[in-house]
């Protein structure tokens, strides 16, 4: 394999690290449309806006919202193009995402609600937070970084050029080069092999040019400049143990969040014990139990 097309791999594993989500059927939920978004409502009382990552399914909330009844209401976002959801044309796809999110915000007339952002989501709600401060009550980022290039060592300026390679290599894979990709990426995603097939069945039904894009999106996006912005308390919550057999520890992992988060007034950085990153399927107790207890305490 030449050194081109490890680096193409390498760059897909991490785009599918912060990918896709295990599909949870919810009898309750109500899809509502709006803007090419398609949100599931569930339950009653305080609004609880979730937002998926990349190539996600809006379910990857669902047993969440599930666990966090009574008393919450929760807005379960799909965005497009990603799990099998029709895609749309932006030339900017985060920035979008976000905007259409925060107008649904307004559409559905949600008095400050709890945002909650898993991976790519998590990048979404940081945003939001930042172009609306005040507009939010509280965050919750569930294994997410503000800037994700730094875990490489660039600096702002050299992301932007390996995030315009990265696309270009994504957009130019072969069918069975993208295949592979995807199967590489979703290894370790979960401790449970099962939940990692389903990312992979998850990554190969979304939109190519959706994934493409979105990922450069993330890969070249520098949001610390904008935390100061951030008036939400907000919950960090982070994993590790995937990255243990190359010397990552709890310590050492959360040390990196602290630094990235470090613009952030007033943040709170949990990790979990073992879970690898999709936090809600492999901790899902600790997750909810860290989640309610952040609630409570805005009461």
């Amino acid at each position: 394999m030449s050194i081109a097309k490890r680096s193409w791999m390498g760059l897909f594993g991490a785009a599918v690290a912060i990918v896709t989500a295990l599909y949870v059927s919810n009898s309750q939920a109500a899809p509502a449309e709006f803007r090419d978004l398609k949100i599931d409502v569930v339950g009653q009382g305080r609004p609880v806006l979730m937002i998926p990552g990349l190539n996600s399914a809006a379910s990857t909330w669902a047993e969440t919202c599930a666990a966090l009844q009574p008393g919450v209401q929760c807005h379960i976002a799909q965005l497009p193009g990603f799990a099998g959801a029709p895609a749309v044309a932006t030339d900017n796809f985060l920035a979008g995402m976000r905007d259409r999110l925060l107008a649904y915000m307004d559409h559905r007339k949600l008095d400050r609600p709890v945002v909650m952002g898993h991976s790519l989501g998590g990048v979404l709600a940081l945003q939001m937070a930042a172009e609306k401060p005040g507009r939010i009550e509280r965050l919750v980022i569930v294994d997410s970084l503000p800037f994700l290039a730094g875990l490489r060592g660039m600096t702002p300026e050299t992301a932007k050029g390996a995030a315009a390679a990265m696309r270009q290599q994504m957009s130019s894979a072969t069918p069975a080069q993208w295949e592979a990709g995807a199967r590489q990426g979703s290894m370790g995603m979960s401790r449970t092999p099962a939940n990692n097939e389903r990312v992979f069945a998850w990554s190969m039904a979304s939109d190519r040019t959706t994934s493409a894009q979105a990922m450069s999106e993330l890969w070249g996006e520098d949001l610390r400049p904008l935390l100061p912005r951030i008036t939400a308390p907000t919950l960090v919550l982070g994993a590790w143990a995937a990255y243990e057999p190359m010397g990552s520890t709890l310590e050492s992992t959360k040390k990196i969040f602290e630094a990235q988060y470090a613009g952030l007034e007033g943040v709170k950085v949990s990790m979990s014990q073992r879970g690898y990153h999709f936090l809600m399927w492999d901790d899902a107790d600790w997750l909810v139990g860290e989640v309610k207890g952040f609630l409570a305490a805005a009461k």
